[in-house]
C-alpha cells in the first residue's frame, strides 16, 4: 500500500498559507502519503520536522542506534538525559507534538525488516553505500520514490529516484489560466459560455475547475472535468443535467497538463553536474570507501586521513561529463582534502539547508506539484574555512571533548567554539525565519557562554495559521512569539542565554534599543517582513558599525545575504515607483501584508465585479442598430455578423442602491428601490450615449426585467427581435 486509504480531512486554517501555494488537490495526496525517515540525526530531524509540519499523512522514523554526544551538535530534539537512548524513540514524542494529525511510529531494528512497499517515499540520511545501492534498487523495482541525503561536515549530497515514470501534475508555479463564466446550460453535455469576448484559454483535451459558482454549486472545488471546445467562448463540459440551474457568476481555471519523467536507480554515478559538484561526487565514494576499510571516518583536520583518500579519490573511475562521456579534468585534490579533514563534523547550518530541500523533493514526490530536482544535488560551505585551508589548531584542537559541541568543534576548533559562546546578538522578528535562526543559534552554541547571549523582540502573538511553518511554538495561542520561542531554545540548549521583548524595533523604541545597545551587540540578524523596517534597522547598524544577517520570504520565493559595514554594499530599499506599482498577483491574492495591497486587491475586485462586466454588457448591447434574431446572433443593419457567439443569458449588470431602468410604458408602481425615480432616489439626469449621443430608456419588448427575491437586477434579453440602446 503506497497512500492511506482514507481522505484525511484539511484544517484550512492551520495549512493556509501552504494550501495557497500547493492548492487544495496536491494537499489531499499529501495526507493521504505515507514516508519513511531512516537515520534520526540532526538532518534525519529536520526533515522528519518539515514533513511533519507539512501535514503528510503517516510518517515512521528509523534508526537502530542509541544517541551519543556528536549527535546533540545538530539533532535539537535529543538532550544529555538522551544519551544511550535510541534515538527514533525519543524524537518521537517531540515531532508528535508539532502536528497532532500526522501518524508517527518509530522502528529501532535493523531497515531490512521493514516493508518499503508500505511507503509513498523513502529518504536515507545515515547510510552506507551499499544501503543506498539496496534499497535504491529495491525502491525502483516497487515503485517507490527513494530519496538519499547526506551531510559530511560543510558539505551536503541529495540523489532522487521517482521512477520509472514519473507523473508531475503542475510543473511551474505559474498562475494557472482561468475565465469568467457567463453561462453554464443543464444537459448533456453541459455547455458553458465565458465573458471575455476575446475568448477563452482552453482546447480540446484540457481539464478544467470551477469556483465561485451560484446555483449550479455542484460544479465548486469538484474534480478537475475535461472540456471540448465548441467555439471561442463556448465550452462542452460534461453532464450538467441533474445539476441545479445555473444562476450567475464563477470562474473556469485550467488545470496544469501532467508531465512524465523517468529516474535511474543508481546513487552511485553522477553525470549532470559541474566540475565543482563532479569532484564532490568523487570525495564521497572515496568516502564510502574509506569507510569500509578502515570502519570509521577520517579524524578531523588529520592530513594524513586526507591524503589517503585524495588516493581513494584518484583511483574511482574517471569523472563523468555533461552528457555522460568519460571528462578530461584533473581531480581537484584540494577541495576533496578540505572535504576530508572536515567529513567527520555535523553542522547544523548544513543540515537545515539540506534537510530543507530533502523534505521539499518529498513533499513534490508525494504531491506531484511542481518539477523535481534532476536527482542530483551538492552543497558546500567550504569557503568558512581559513583562505589557506590550513587549520592553525590540528588534531588536537579540534578532538572529541564529549559535549554537545563535538560536532562542530570538529570542523572549526575549541577556541572558535569559545569565541562563539561569547557573542551578543540581536534577533529581530521571532516568525518561521526567526524561529529557524534562533533554533540554529542555539545548536550552534551562539551566546550560550560566558559573557554572551540573544535578545529577540516580536510584538506579535501565536496564531492557529503559524503552527505549520513556526514549529518553536505548540499550541500558546495568543502568547506572545517572542517569549514562545525563548522558551522553546532554552529545552534545546540549556545553556543559551536569551532574553525576550515584546516591542516594535523603531523611532518610538529607540529608549530601549539606543546607541547603548547596539554598541553591546556584535551582530543583529533580520527576520522582518517589511522593506522599511530592514531599511531602518540597516541605518542602525551602520550606525554602530554592526554586520546585519538579513533573510526573508514572500510567496514561493526567498532570499538571504549580508552586510557589513564598509565591507559590502549597504542593504537598499526597492525603488519607490517598484513598490508602490510592483504587485506580484500572488502577494496579492495570498499574501497581502501592507495597506497598499488591501486597496489594490480591493481595486482589482471592484475592477471585476462591476467595471469589466458592464464594459462587457456595453461592447455587447450598446451598439448602433443592432438587431437581435431569434437565435440572438447580432447583426449590423446590413446583415453582416457583428460577433457570432451568444451572449451570456444572465449577467450581473444592476445591484443596490442603483435603479434600474424601467421599460418605456411600463405602470409598475415605483416603490422600494425599483422605483423609477421618487423622493428617496431621484431621477438621474439622461446621460450621453457613448454611440449616439442621446440616451433612450429600452423598450418593453426587447428587455425583460426581473427582480428575484434577492433583490439584485438582472439584465437579459428577451427572446424576441428588438432594436434596443441600452444605457
Amino acid at each position: 500500500m503506497k497512500a492511506i486509504e482514507t481522505s484525511l480531512e484539511i484544517n484550512e486554517q492551520l495549512y493556509s498559507r501552504q494550501l495557497y501555494v500547493l492548492g487544495t488537490e496536491a494537499m489531499r495526496r499529501l495526507r493521504r502519503s505515507s514516508m519513511l525517515v531512516s537515520g534520526m540525526k540532526g538532518l534525519g530531524v529536520e526533515i522528519a520536522k518539515n514533513l511533519v509540519l507539512a501535514g503528510v499523512g503517516r510518517l515512521t522514523l528509523h534508526d537502530p542506534s542509541p544517541t551519543c554526544w556528536m549527535d546533540l551538535a545538530s539533532q535539537f530534539f535529543l538532550a544529555e538525559e538522551d544519551i544511550g537512548q535510541n534515538r527514533a524513540k525519543a524524537s518521537l514524542p517531540h515531532l508528535a507534538q508539532l502536528n497532532s494529525s500526522v501518524c508517527l511510529d518509530a522502528h529501532d531494528g535493523p531497515l531490512a525488516e521493514i516493508e518499503l512497499q508500505a511507503f509513498q517515499v523513502v529518504v536515507l540520511t545515515d547510510s552506507t553505500l551499499e544501503e543506498q545501492l539496496q534499497v535504491g534498487s529495491l525502491c525502483h523495482k516497487l515503485g517507490v520514490h527513494f530519496v538519499v541525503a547526506s551531510t559530511r561536515g560543510l558539505v551536503g549530497q541529495l540523489f532522487c529516484d521517482f521512477g520509472k515514470e514519473f507523473t508531475i501534475y503542475e510543473p511551474s508555479e505559474a498562475e494557472p489560466l482561468g475565465n469568467s463564466i457567463g453561462h453554464i446550460s443543464q444537459g448533456s453535455p453541459g455547455i458553458l459560455t465565458v465573458l471575455e469576448e476575446n475568448g477563452h484559454c482552453f482546447q480540446d483535451g484540457d481539464r478544467a475547475v470551477f469556483s465561485g459558482i451560484e446555483g449550479m454549486t455542484e460544479l465548486n472545488d469538484g474534480d478537475p472535468r475535461p472540456v471540448r471546445v465548441l467555439d471561442k467562448r463556448t465550452l462542452e463540459i460534461g453532464d450538467t443535467a441533474a445539476f441545479s440551474p445555473y444562476l450567475r457568476s464563477g470562474t473556469i481555471t485550467k488545470v496544469k497538463k501532467p508531465q512524465t519523467r523517468s529516474y535511474v536507480s543508481s546513487p552511485a554515478r553522477e553525470q549532470n553536474e559541474t566540475e565543482r559538484a563532479r569532484c564532490l561526487h568523487q570525495a564521497f565514494q572515496a568516502l564510502h570507501k574509506f569507510q569500509a576499510q578502515t570502519g570509521r571516518l577520517p579524524r578531523p583536520w588529520d592530513l594524513g586521513d586526507a591524503n589517503e583518500l585524495v588516493v581513494l579519490a584518484r583511483g574511482l573511475e574517471p569523472l563523468q561529463g555533461d552528457h555522460g562521456e568519460k571528462g578530461n579534468e584533473a581531480l581537484d585534490e584540494a577541495l576533496v582534502k578540505e572535504f576530508a579533514m572536515t567529513c567527520t563534523g555535523d553542522l547544523s547550518p548544513v543540515s537545515s539547508v539540506i534537510g530543507g530541500i530533502a523534505a521539499q523533493e518529498m513533499l513534490k514526490a508525494a504531491s506531484g506539484k511542481f518539477t523535481p530536482l534532476d536527482q542530483w544535488l551538492y552543497f558546500d560551505a567550504l569557503e568558512c574555512l581559513p583562505e589557506d585551508g590550513q587549520s592553525p589548531l590540528g588534531p588536537e584542537g579540534c578532538a572529541h571533548r564529549d559535549c554537545r559541541y563535538d560536532g562542530q568543534i570538529a570542523v572549526f576548533g575549541a577556541d572558535f567554539q569559545k569565541k562563539l559562546g561569547e557573542q551578543n546578538y540581536f534577533l529581530v522578528g521571532a516568525g518561521a525565519i526567526g524561529c529557524e535562526l534562533l533554533k540554529t543559534f542555539a545548536m550552534v552554541g551562539l551566546g550560550a557562554g560566558p559573557g554572551g547571549g540573544i535578545t529577540v523582540t516580536d510584538m506579535d502573538t501565536v496564531e492557529l495559521s503559524n503552527l505549520s511553518r513556526q514549529f518553536l511554538f505548540r499550541w500558546q495561542w495568543g502568547t506572545p512569539k517572542a517569549k514562545a520561542a525563548a522558551l522553546a531554545v532554552k529545552d534545546m540548549n540549556p545553556a543559551l542565554r536569551v532574553t525576550a521583548h515584546t516591542n516594535e524595533l523603531g523611532p518610538d523604541t529607540e529608549h530601549v534599543y539606543g546607541e547603548d545597545f547596539f554598541s553591546s551587540l556584535d551582530g543583529v540578524a533580520c527576520a522582518l517582513d517589511t522593506f522599511e523596517a530592514r531599511q531602518y534597522v540597516s541605518e542602525r547598524c551602520i550606525h554602530s558599525l554592526k554586520p546585519m544577517l538579513e533573510s526573508g520570504t514572500q510567496g514561493i520565493q526567498g532570499e538571504a545575504a549580508i552586510f557589513v559595514p564598509f565591507l559590502t554594499q549597504p542593504y537598499s530599499m526597492p525603488p519607490e515607483d517598484a513598490i508602490e506599482t510592483a504587485y506580484p498577483i500572488c502577494t496579492l491574492r495570498y499574501f497581502p501584508s501592507t495597506i497598499e495591497h488591501t486597496l489594490q486587491w480591493a481595486l482589482n475586485e471592484f475592477e471585476g465585479l462591476f467595471r469589466l462586466p458592464a464594459e462587457t454588457i456595453n461592447r455587447t448591447h450598446i451598439l448602433p442598430c443592432i438587431s437581435m434574431n431569434p437565435n440572438r446572433q447580432a447583426t449590423e443593419s446590413h446583415g453582416q455578423p457583428c460577433f457570432s457567439h451568444r451572449t451570456p443569458t444572465w449577467i450581473i449588470f444592476w445591484q443596490l442602491p442603483t435603479c434600474t431602468p424601467r421599460p418605456t410604458g411600463s405602470q409598475a408602481p415605483r416603490t422600494g428601490t425599483d422605483c423609477g425615480g421618487c423622493c428617496r432616489h431621484p431621477r438621474p439626469s439622461p446621460p450621453s450615449s457613448p454611440v449616439t449621443g442621446s440616451w433612450k430608456r429600452p423598450r418593453q419588448s426587447g428587455v425583460s426585467l426581473r427582480s428575484p427575491a434577492n433583490s439584485k437586477r438582472l439584465l437579459r434579453p428577451s427572446p424576441g427581435p428588438a432594436t434596443a440602446l441600452l444605457g
